[in-house]
């Protein structure tokens, strides 16, 4: 059986390189928001108050469920908490 490496989880579970660094930028970004969160003590419905979302897209949030968040989502709930995004190209 041969054997496979991979630069990163993403690479391993997505063929097409856009997704998989598309996943890897979401995850990156959901671990921050997670720990911002964390931090804050607050409750899951004083987050959501606060994010303007419900308390079960918080509760998505803090289990870490990728697949329920596009990037676009994550970059305006981490604006919401105080959270500066800035993106990086590179040729």
């Amino acid at each position: 059986m041969k054997t496979q490496t991979f630069d990163s989880v993403w690479d391993a579970l997505e063929d097409n390189p856009v997704k998989a660094k598309n996943l890897k930028l979401r995850a990156e970004l959901l671990t921050v928001i997670i720990s911002r969160i964390e931090e804050s003590k607050l409750t899951q419905q004083e987050t959501a108050k606060q994010l303007g979302i419900t308390q079960p897209r918080v509760n998505a949030l803090l289990k870490g469920k990728i697949e329920d968040f596009r990037l676009d989502s994550l970059i305006n709930i981490a604006h919401k908490l105080g959270l500066t995004v800035s993106v990086e190209i590179a040729a």
